[in-house]
């Protein structure tokens, strides 16, 4: 059975950065449409990064673009999120998340459309 696991979290100062890795299991990674979600205490999962079957092919939510990128690499089976000039209000668990059937190089960006999901990681921005 695939699985996703994410490593790279911890407690970094606003401002500092981070870096998120997802790595898969199986053999089909390069077919998996990726994405990053968080979620904060209280508040419902978003999302905040997408990238297609090809690395060029990218999407942000608003509150992380220009700050946060989104990587893959298909020889590793890994995603990656850099995230730079991080804020208190980046607190969050962060789930790497796939879309395992994708047909085309699409970018998803809706919570249902995924339906593999890491354990989630977490980050805590302190002031």
């Amino acid at each position: 059975q695939v699985q996703l696991v994410e490593s790279g979290g911890g407690l970094v100062q606003a401002g500092g950065s981070l870096r998120l890795s997802c790595t898969a299991s199986g053999r089909t990674f390069a077919n998996y449409a990726m994405g990053w979600f968080r979620q904060a205490p209280g508040k419902e999962r978003e999302f905040i990064a997408g990238i297609g079957w090809s690395a060029s092919i990218t999407f942000y939510a608003g509150s992380v673009k220009g700050r946060f990128t989104i990587s893959r690499d298909n020889t590793k089976n890994t995603v990656y999120l850099q995230m730079n000039s991080l804020k208190p209000e980046d607190t969050a668990v962060y789930y790497c998340a796939a879309v395992t059937k994708s047909s085309a190089p699409y970018i998803y960006t809706g919570i249902d459309q995924y339906d593999l999901w890491g354990q989630g990681t977490q980050v805590t921005v302190s002031s």
